[in-house]
């Protein structure tokens, strides 16, 4: 019989690929509150942050014979951080996907200055590139601080005609963002393991 508590993450790593139950039982449990910690860091929702964990091992049990792990730690918390920026991808309100957004990117930025300024300068170039009534909107929301109600009432539209183009302005900023931030992260984990 064997103790799993006492192997090594390689060798676990090993047995995980030969479709060890009890290996991966045994990463699970290792990891799964370190990966808990750093995903409810960021969402700041119990549930959020265990669907985050539970997708990540999922996908280990899943992938677990395609996939070659260098550094188990740095891979799993890699893992999170994705499911993390899946999550907030979902949501729907702009407040909730800055917020996120920001703690993604203060976290890129402390790993890879650099790759920070590729993301910011394609968030630059992204807001540039929506049509010139959401542009506006969307800046005079963001850096203007103005609620929907105050931006209607300076250009003469509706507040519902306000809310539209602000969540059309933001679906195209998540869509353009989302390649970008899974570079990024997969970026960022490719610098952890160096």
């Amino acid at each position: 019989m064997q103790n799993y508590p006492i192997h090594t993450d390689d060798q676990l790593l090993q047995q995980l690929y030969a479709s060890d139950e009890k290996a991966f039982a045994e990463i699970y449990n290792r990891y799964w509150k370190s990966l808990y910690t750093s995903a409810h860091n960021i969402l700041q929702v119990k549930d959020a942050a265990q669907d985050a964990v539970q997708e990540v091992f999922i996908s280990l049990w899943k992938r677990r014979q395609a996939i070659q792990v260098e550094v188990l730690p740095s891979y799993l918390h890699q893992a999170v951080r994705f499911q993390v920026f899946k999550a907030i991808r979902a949501e729907k309100t702009d407040q909730h996907f800055f917020s996120r957004l920001a703690q993604i990117t203060k976290d890129i930025l402390i790993e890879d200055p650099l790759l920070f300024k590729e993301l910011e300068t394609l968030y630059q170039r992204l807001i540039h590139a929506l049509p010139p009534d959401e542009q506006e909107i969307f800046l005079l929301h963001r850096d203007g601080g103005l609620t929907y109600k105050q931006i209607a009432a300076q250009k003469n539209i509706s507040v519902k005609t306000v809310e539209k183009k602000m969540s059309r302005a933001l679906k195209e900023l998540r869509y353009g963002m989302d390649d970008a931030m899974v570079i990024a992260l997969v970026s960022s984990a490719a610098l952890m393991l160096k």
